[in-house]
């Protein structure tokens, strides 16, 4: 499918971009390669194929939550750049 210098201008209209009559006429043949593309996708037979959201099945990786214990405090605060007593030391964010 042949677009025209018309329809590349006003395809360009709609996205908000203006055009030099170089660049109308460069996107013009690529635009009219991207459709020719898609015509010949149009050609293959997907009678058989059911639609799908994604192109392989997803599945769920996140392991089962299960209890256990915790890290020793003082194992958890060992590499805080700054502590008060049991607590982390950070800076203020609200005033």
């Amino acid at each position: 499918m042949k677009l025209s210098g018309e329809e590349v201008l006003h395809i360009a209209l709609l996205a908000r971009l203006g055009s030099t009559e170089t660049e109308v006429n460069r996107l013009s043949e690529q635009l009219s390669n991207i459709l020719e593309s898609f015509e010949i996708l149009q050609q293959v037979d997907t009678t058989s194929i059911p639609p799908t959201a994604h192109s392989v099945a997803l599945q769920n990786v996140v392991r089962n939550d299960e209890a256990t214990t915790s890290l020793p405090q003082s194992q958890i605060l060992a590499n805080a750049p700054r502590r008060e007593e049991n607590w982390f030391r950070v800076r203020a964010v609200l005033e």
